[in-house]
């Protein structure tokens, strides 16, 4: 479900159906217009409201640049949004892992080809058939999602300071029946990312959060993110989160979900970041800084032989409207929504920031919308 939530957003807003495959080559992004200054402040505009209560946007490309943010830091001060604050990245996440299993491809210590099996055995059950680290990257694996805290918003509040390791994630999976033969679908699941988090760990004898620096943040100069496992806590200057929860006679509370244990999203969710850290990874990345040239084509590489297949080898979702690809992620996390997108030549960035109330609602954030309708178009 939460793979159609980012479709519909970013649907919605570049106004066109999605459709899979590859670019033929970067040029079929046109060169891009000079940011619209005025769409993207009116985008910005009167917030807090009931939709989010902080913005934070930066739009590049060749003809120009834009920074813009909006809203408060907390509700109780009112004070001014820090437009250089850190927030929980959710999904985006997915890129430095997928990104970090390239390097380690560009190594020779991972192959791409070779089942998930040789490398984690026994984590997955006898009724998988192999699963490579292709699959699991492009999320055609056909592993099922793992156990979690609880399936509404009320039960898993209610254990936001709990650990759940991605290890007891990973193992409830394997002892699932697989969704489908590996190869055959593509569904967009945070456990594909689970275990190539594992397997980084695996391969390389050190933690996922060490490696993840060693290859990506370090070389794409993401000196104010981190991965914070079990502290609750987002370190350093970070606007406050905030959930719209119905109360029992009908009103609506903003509950302050800043403060939460996402030891479980681990390398499919975990990551703090900024939003010019995750510019500095958009543009490392597509300039070839980040990942050898010989891997880089995984990250703009959709599977062709999958109806309706748009997610990448790189962690990245590909879009197309009038003419232009934008490869995309987007990540969400309670209080915070986030993306970065993308053509492949750079003619036009975006990253933003947005302290959505709603952040893991099915229904496109209208402030979500007006800003990626503003800076895409």
């Amino acid at each position: 479900m939460r793979d159609l939530r980012r479709r519909s957003i970013l649907a919605v807003a570049l106004s066109v159906p999605l459709t899979a495959g590859l670019p033929a080559s970067p040029a079929i992004a046109r060169t891009a217009s000079a940011p619209d200054a005025k769409a993207l402040r009116a985008a910005l505009a009167g917030l807090p409201d009931a939709n989010a209560t902080a913005a934070l946007v930066r739009v590049g490309g060749t003809d120009g640049t834009w920074r813009g943010s909006s809203g408060v830091h907390d509700l109780a001060s009112g004070r001014p949004a820090d437009p250089d604050a850190r927030f929980r990245a959710g999904s985006t996440t997915k890129v430095v892992t997928a990104a970090a299993v390239l390097r380690l491809v560009a190594e020779g210590r991972i192959d791409l080809d070779t089942p998930v099996q040789h490398y984690l055995p026994g984590l997955l059950g006898r009724r998988f058939r192999p699963v490579t680290v292709r699959n699991l990257l492009n999320h055609t694996s056909g592993i099922p999602a793992g156990d979690g805290l609880g399936t509404t918003f009320e039960e898993v509040y209610s254990h936001r300071f709990d650990t759940l390791s991605p290890q007891r994630v990973a193992a409830s999976a394997g002892a699932k029946k697989p969704e489908f033969c590996p190869g055959k679908q593509q569904h967009y699941l945070n456990i594909n990312y689970t275990f190539l988090g594992l397997l980084i760990e695996r391969v390389t004898g050190r933690s996922y959060a060490s490696e993840a620096g060693r290859l990506v943040l370090t070389p794409a100069g993401m000196r104010d993110t981190y991965f914070p496992g079990t502290d609750p806590r987002i370190l350093g200057p970070h606007n406050r989160g905030y959930e719209a929860v119905k109360k029992a006679d009908g009103t609506t509370e903003l509950l302050d979900v800043t403060e939460w244990n996402q030891a479980d999203r681990f390398a499919a969710g975990d990551m703090i970041s900024t939003t010019a850290d995750l510019e500095r990874l958009l543009t490392g990345l597509f300039r070839g800084r980040i990942v050898p040239r010989p891997q880089l084509r995984e990250v703009f590489s959709v599977p062709s032989d999958i109806t309706g297949a748009s997610y990448s080898a790189g962690g990245l979702q590909r879009f197309e409207s009038e003419g232009k690809v934008y490869w995309v992620k987007s990540g969400g996390r309670y209080g915070y929504n986030s993306a970065l997108a993308g053509t492949c030549d750079l003619s036009r960035t975006l990253v933003y920031s947005v302290n959505s109330t709603d952040a893991k609602s099915e229904d496109a954030n209208p402030v979500v919308v007006r800003i990626i309708t503003a800076a895409l178009k």
